[in-house]
């Protein structure tokens, strides 16, 4: 088995606000999802810690944006969950505001993983996300998880329709299913976020 390049992801801290994040230099490449897509548990499946994203049963525990270094140019940013309907409607607010202006602002951006339920047809925010990594010129990595929840056949329906609907909007993303509990997809989405990496050399 090839070695994880992401398992030397590090902890470094967890802002309320874009001004908060480290130095806007190096590349990043962020996670985004709506609050019940198992975000935090991907992240741990791909860098191989089991504890370095917290996860709960409680949807929308992810409330800040999380650093994770890969080394001194490198980065994995957490962002909140978003969707999650008790979260009060001042702090969801607040989260707009501030993935809009990270998304928009950050130079270091290089690359988003987009997490979605395979289960489910794709929300207003993943095809808003979609929408404005293609309109950036932001690689969009779209990961569909729980596909252990389906058959095969069933998860391999759920990734074409993916893909056409990309097609269909002009989204040049990528699509693929993945599963945190069974490691199905594990290397591919991890070269794919690598190759996010090396193309902002």
């Amino acid at each position: 088995m090839s070695s994880n390049p992401l398992q030397r992801a590090q902890f470094v801290l967890a802002a309320h606000k874009v001004a908060q994040l480290p130095a806007d230099e190096g590349a990043e490449v962020a996670f985004a999802g709506r609050s019940n897509a198992g975000k935090s548990s991907a992240l741990n499946a791909l860098t191989g810690q089991r504890a370095l994203a917290r996860t709960s049963k409680t949807p929308g525990r992810t409330q800040q944006m999380v650093v994770f270094t890969l080394d001194e140019r490198t980065r994995l940013v957490d962002l909140p969950g978003y969707g999650y309907a008790k979260v009060p409607e001042s702090l969801r607010a607040h989260w707009r505001k501030e993935i809009d202006a990270y998304l928009n602002q950050r130079e270091s951006l290089r690359g988003v993983v987009l997490i979605a339920d395979i289960r489910h047809e794709l929300k207003e925010f993943d095809r808003q996300m979609l929408h404005f990594c293609s309109a950036s010129g932001l690689q969009c990595h779209l990961l569909l998880t729980k596909s252990d929840k389906l058959s095969r056949g069933q998860a391999a329906a759920a990734v074409e329709r993916a893909r056409t609907l990309c097609r269909q909007e002009g989204w040049p993303a990528s699509v693929q299913s993945f599963s945190s509990s069974a490691g199905a997809g594990l290397e591919q989405a991890r070269e794919t976020i690598m190759a996010m990496f090396d193309d902002a050399d």
